[in-house]
């Protein structure tokens, strides 16, 4: 399973790399999932703005977007691009540490791939208390 994880327009660094990754491939197997290649991309608004805008037809700011890259039932394989601008300031309104707020969108990143999806309030509420149980597998990653 080979996780990845590149900063593209920032110097945001993730803390413990290692063990963040580790606890990324246990909420992969958790979920009863198999992984080939998956990269983090950790970049700013002004690198996913416009990714937004050219493949979703969004002209919004975002946190995350996922690109998966495997048919399903296979391994999970893509990219997923975060934006550390919106995750400081989603911190920040809802109270939380940003570590935190970055551990919960790449988590959720992965449930996308895994093939959740959070377009209704039904599939929204299923993925926000998958991300809460996850979180708290976190050990010695934060």
């Amino acid at each position: 399973m080979a996780l990845r994880l590149f900063y593209q327009g920032t110097r945001y660094r993730i803390r413990n790399t290692s063990a963040v990754l580790r606890w990324i491939r246990k909420v992969i197997q958790t979920e009863g999932q198999r992984a080939d290649e998956i990269s983090f991309i950790i970049c700013t608004d002004a690198v996913l703005l416009p990714m937004n805008q050219q493949y979703l037809r969004h002209n919004t700011l975002t946190d995350i977007i996922t690109f998966p890259f495997h048919a399903k039932g296979d391994p999970l394989a893509g990219e997923i691009y975060i934006s550390i601008d919106r995750v400081r300031e989603n911190a920040k309104a809802f109270e939380v540490r940003q570590q935190d707020e970055l551990h919960r969108v790449m988590v959720h990143g992965i449930l996308h791939l895994a093939g959740y999806r959070d377009k209704t309030r039904g599939q929204k509420a299923q993925m926000r208390k998958k991300e809460d149980a996850y979180l708290s597998l976190r050990k010695g990653s934060t």
